[in-house]
């Protein structure tokens, strides 16, 4: 660390950058600001950063690729880019080494990446759920599936969740904040909710328990996991994101449209890259289109923001897939014929 740099916690970091900011930009700008520098604070308060002057270009790395699993590489670019000001603000006011916000760097974008990004359609969710239902009944994949398209839960929601999170008289899953014992909701308490699953959707949950290959056991705090590792314990969030893309490869499930046998694709084994198949599709398209098949089926918007705890602005920017002609058709349904 640089003995000429002054302390400064990451949160008053944040707060004098964005009041410095706030005379010269518009207060969506400044709103959007705050938002992905939430994200920013997430991260330094998992790593347990209590000073500026502690990071470093590895600690910028680190924060790249544990947000760049959960968003698209354009929106990631946009965060970035509001992290990079802020780190040479910091600078100025010898918070930060000068020229560290040089050393973020953001993936490029492949192509197509300015477009609506990719979600999960409908068509393909029923065949994937359907061949798990004859083939792999309550499964881990088959119950890890079913409860992320029902509910449209975040990754870190999913991995949140006790066995004793099932609430079978309400057929349904409850969602609680419990920083204390190492699992968080994105939005804290305010995400604390319970989810309504139905009958047949929470049976494939209830039999995923029942499952005599589940692994058995607790985490660190006593805790049964719903998702358990091998060992029994509770995953890390990266582990459940490589489960969910596995599970989606299509030659899981049907053939592999790209013309590759196992032995020859870089997504397959063990060890392998399991996001290089081109069909791959992550844990957030699969709530982007749950999201966007609600709405499709006219569940009113704000039922789906409570539901799947995002904000009615946000939802429409960033998670609502439909085609203009989609919505027009929704709208139809409630006009009068005359």
């Amino acid at each position: 660390m640089n003995d000429d740099l002054r302390p400064l916690s990451p949160e008053e970091g944040v707060e004098r950058f964005l009041q410095h900011r706030e005379p010269s930009v518009r207060k969506s700008t400044l709103q959007n600001a705050k938002t992905r520098l939430r994200y920013w604070l997430e991260w330094c308060d998992e790593r347990d950063i209590g000073n500026l002057n502690e990071l470093t270009g590895r600690d910028l790395a680190d924060f790249v690729a544990w947000r760049r699993g959960d968003i698209a590489p354009i929106t990631l670019q946009k965060q970035l880019s509001t992290i990079r000001m802020a780190l040479r603000w910091w600078a100025d006011i010898e918070a930060v080494e000068e020229g560290l916000a040089e050393r973020l760097h953001a993936p490029e974008l492949p192509d197509g990446a300015e477009s609506r990004d990719r979600h999960l359609e409908p068509e393909r969710a029923k065949q994937v759920l359907e061949y798990y239902d004859r083939h792999h009944y309550a499964s881990r994949e088959h119950a890890l599936l079913a409860l992320m398209w029902r509910t449209g839960l975040r990754r870190g929601a999913v991995w949140s969740l006790d066995v004793d999170d099932l609430k079978p008289e309400e057929n349904a899953v409850r969602l609680e904040h419990r920083p204390e014992q190492g699992t968080k909701l994105k939005n804290g308490e305010r995400g604390e909710r319970w989810v309504y699953l139905g009958p047949r959707w929470f049976q494939i949950l209830e039999d995923w328990v029942k499952n005599p290959d589940r692994p058995q056991g607790t985490d660190e705090y006593g805790r049964e996991p719903l998702f358990p590792t091998q060992r029994g314990n509770r995953p890390n969030p990266q582990t459940i994101y490589k489960w969910v893309i596995r599970a989606l490869h299509p030659c899981e499930y049907a053939e592999c449209p790209h013309g590759r046998t196992p032995e020859s694709c870089d997504a397959r084994g063990r060890t392998a890259n399991v996001s290089a198949c081109p069909s791959s599709v992550n844990p957030h398209a699969i709530r982007r289109g749950a999201i966007t098949h609600h709405l499709t089926e006219d569940v009113p918007p704000e039922t789906v923001s409570e539901r799947m705890d995002v904000s009615l602005d946000v939802l429409y920017d960033h998670y609502d897939a439909r085609t203009q002609r989609e919505k027009m058709s929704v709208r139809t349904e409630h006009l009068p014929d005359s």
